[in-house]
């Protein structure tokens, strides 16, 4: 039993570490640097296997890959950074496919609702709001293509830096889980 404990202290505080790096660098410049989620995707995949053999490595594979295509798919419709994506296939490499999913949920709730509170204190709630509508009703229209007006690469688009909602969740990710 204390083997996995102290396998379980080490993926807590590598991941904790790594996304508040992340979130205090997005917050303060806009990116995600690639010298610290590389590593930390690589190292992942490299402890996994170590610890748990062949099982750790597809684990900690389909964390990559299960974040890696949920996400970038955000990414290909332009509502995502490649540094955000590339963060959480690396928190996937670390905690693996299901816990992975409890992330990502606790991660949109976290980030929704910085977003209304970031558009409410700014005062452009009801600007987010049509375009969250123009984004669902317009999907239908549109399917998997960008919204060119709320797209990240339109210079007047409101850019709102995601990994502290990437942290916040992943973090709340270690309680959910048994």
């Amino acid at each position: 039993m204390p083997h996995i404990y102290a396998m379980q202290f080490i993926v807590w505080w590598s991941t904790v570490l790594t996304v508040t790096i992340a979130a205090v660098s997005d917050l303060r410049s806009r990116r995600i640097p690639n010298w610290l989620v590389l590593p930390f995707l690589l190292s992942g995949v490299i402890f996994s296997t170590f610890s748990r053999g062949w099982s750790g490595l597809a684990h900690s594979i389909t964390g990559v890959l299960l974040a890696a295509f949920l996400l970038g798919l955000f990414h290909f419709l332009g509502g995502m950074g490649m540094g955000d994506v590339k963060l959480c296939a690396g928190i996937g490499a670390w905690i693996g496919p299901h816990q992975l999913l409890f992330a990502l949920a606790f991660m949109g709730l976290a980030g929704g609702l910085m977003a209304f509170v970031w558009a409410l204190c700014c005062g452009f709630w009801k600007e987010m709001m049509a375009g969250t509508g123009d984004l669902i009703v317009g999907f239908g229209k549109r399917g998997f293509r960008r919204h060119e007006r709320l797209a990240l690469s339109n210079p007047a688009t409101r850019k709102m830096p995601y990994a502290p909602a990437i942290a916040i969740g992943t973090v709340l990710s270690f309680f959910a889980m048994p």
